[in-house]
């Protein structure tokens, strides 16, 4: 009997394209060494593994999660958009299974995509009438995924006017070694801004000097030029 992983997967490769195939090993950095690497791809857009998704959003966990043991980075994206649909509808206890199994799983959430398609509804949805503690945990793993997950995390809570973790967890993994966490945190800092400039100019004028370049240069990507231009002078 062919099994839910095959099924998936199936449907998933009638989706591909050859092109993408060759394209998506580069974009998502597989080379040796580089933070993707070895990874597989199928060569499936994100919107036609949404499709697949809702197909199947109402598989139970535990069918969803040999999904996240695939070789093939669309299958695993395509099980944490499962979970994703699945949350929208979902009681406390059924989201409370959805993140702690979600966090279960983090070695298998693997790049930035996967990452930002789905911790904001699984883990920062989740947490927004609950402890945060858990999340500075997170920025504190040796592992990357766990360190992105817990900044992107926080974007549910800037929707909800709450700033403070987002600032904190930037000060937390400031000087991350990775590229990959200094845009991440970037874009935090210039969603917080949306929501308060002059604070996020202050805290930005504050730490210009220790910040990486590339995590301000996200940060102050909506400030008018001249204040561009003086916030990146050393």
């Amino acid at each position: 009997m062919e099994t839910i992983v095959t099924t998936v997967t199936n449907e998933l490769q009638a989706r591909s394209s050859a092109e993408k195939r060759e394209i998506f090993p580069r974009f998502f950095k597989t080379g040796k060494g580089e933070y993707g690497e070895g990874d597989k791809f199928l060569g499936v857009t994100v919107p036609h593994v949404r499709a697949v998704a809702k197909q199947h959003k109402d598989l139970t966990l535990q069918e969803i999660k040999p999904l996240m043991e695939s070789e093939w980075h669309e299958v695993r994206l395509c099980a944490l958009l499962m979970m994703v649909e699945k949350s929208r509808k979902a009681d406390e206890k059924l989201r409370k299974q959805l993140f702690d199994c979600y966090l279960s799983m983090t070695e298998h959430i693997n790049n930035w995509d996967l990452v930002d398609l789905s911790c904001p509804t699984l883990v920062g949805e989740y947490l927004l009438d609950q402890s945060r503690e858990r999340l500075y945990r997170l920025a504190q793993s040796k592992l990357l995924w766990d360190n992105r997950i817990a900044i992107v995390s926080t974007i549910a809570f800037i929707r909800k006017g709450q700033l403070e973790d987002t600032y904190a967890l930037c000060d937390i993994m400031m000087q991350h070694p990775h590229d990959l966490m200094h845009k991440a945190c970037g874009w935090m800092l210039r969603e917080v801004g949306k929501r308060n400039p002059q604070r996020l100019y202050d805290y930005v004028d504050r730490h210009r000097q220790g910040m990486p370049r590339t995590m301000l240069r996200y940060a102050i990507e909506k400030f008018a030029p001249e204040e561009r231009a003086s916030l990146m002078k050393r």
